[in-house]
């Protein structure tokens, strides 16, 4: 009689993070910064479609790496758990740390029981009536929650963006100010270190940036467009073309791959 192949528990788990760490890695990044205004969420994104920011309730927000299908199912299961909470008990009953709460729990369910974990890591953000009232938690493939404050960063180059972050982040901060520094973050990745020229300049229509606004009082969620962002970094709008545009968008795990012509 043949023995079973044995792999221990240690290295099984080690092996499911490593796998979805190196999906991860290949996604772009996101950053998230808090302001006075309230919590700016930027990342390079040239598709039109596949949002990798989005709207979860009221004063709630959600934002992604990693594989697009994945995270998009978390999402909706999110906006469903918003949802249901808001009509079964009160509106102000739907919080961030509730929706971090129980995507920790699918996450580390999936990790755990899965022989394939997700390739995602989120970002679930609450903007309160002032800046010390702000939620942000940071939520990793194997389900682990952190409780973070002033910026946050995820995805590929994530090390470079967080330096980047935490030499230029300073408590106060207006709109422009936090808009500005997460899009220079954005351009300090590895390619900019390895190239040793400063950070990269990203075009507007080359970014989804969107916003929850403290000073509303119901959906707070708005995005910015290329024209609104070149406004506010100071740059002229560019015309997208050639392979810039978003059919033409580097395949990878936040974007499919083209169909062959």
């Amino acid at each position: 009689m043949s023995v079973p192949f044995y792999v221990s528990p240690e290295q099984v788990m080690k092996d499911k993070a490593d796998f979805a760490r190196k999906g991860i890695a290949r996604g772009r990044a996101v950053v998230v910064v808090a302001c006075a205004d309230g919590i700016v969420f930027a990342s390079e994104n040239a598709s039109r479609a596949l949002h990798k920011i989005s709207e979860i309730y009221d004063r709630v927000a959600f934002a992604a790496v990693g594989k697009y299908n994945e995270f998009e199912n978390l999402r909706v299961a999110g906006v469903r758990y918003a949802d249901l909470r808001g009509y079964s008990y009160d509106r102000s009953d739907v919080t961030a740390r509730g929706l971090a709460n129980a995507y920790a729990q699918t996450l580390g369910t999936i990790f755990t029981t899965e022989s394939k974990p997700y390739e995602v890591e989120l970002v679930v953000a609450e903007v309160g009536e002032d800046p010390g009232a702000d939620q942000v938690y940071r939520l990793t493939y194997d389900g682990s929650v952190a409780d973070e404050h002033g910026y946050v960063a995820m995805g590929g180059s994530a090390e470079q963006i967080t330096a980047k972050l935490a030499e230029d982040w300073r408590p106060g901060m207006d709109l422009t100010a936090a808009l500005r520094l997460a899009v220079q973050a954005l351009g300090s990745d590895a390619a900019a270190a390895a190239a040793g020229s400063g950070p990269r300049t990203i075009a507007p229509d080359q970014l989804e940036v969107a916003v929850l606004d403290r000073a509303r009082t119901r959906r707070t969620f708005r995005r910015l467009g290329a024209g609104a962002l070149s406004a506010l970094l100071q740059t002229e709008p560019t015309a997208p073309a050639g392979h810039d545009t978003p059919g033409h968008d580097a395949p990878g795990p936040d974007t499919p791959p083209e169909p062959p012509a």
